[in-house]
């Protein structure tokens, strides 16, 4: 068995789950410039449903709106439950 920090079964080389997510990081940050704020609003309400579907508990999520040259930035923050609802988020994203 390796001198590692993690409960390792030594037959399957597998690791506990909680050893990985340890529901320390719990959110999941977005940020992109758009031409218009129209369409950043667009995709904070596509971007909220998604976040609905994925949570249990209700996802605290903290949107930011800013003036840039060249259009309007949007700055999300998602904060989920727990850890396993934050990676689901983020893989359906993808």
């Amino acid at each position: 068995m390796s001198k590692c920090s993690a409960d390792e079964t030594p037959v399957c080389c597998c690791m506990d789950v909680g050893t990985i997510m340890d529901n320390s990081d719990c959110t999941a940050s977005y940020s992109r410039v758009f031409d218009t704020r129209a369409e950043a609003e667009e995709t904070l309400a596509a971007l909220t449903e998604r976040a609905r579907g994925v949570e249990s508990d209700p996802c605290q999520i903290i949107p930011t709106f800013k003036e840039v040259e060249g259009g309007v930035q949007l700055d999300i923050d998602f904060v989920f439950a727990c850890e396993a609802e934050t990676l689901i988020f983020q893989l359906g994203l993808r």
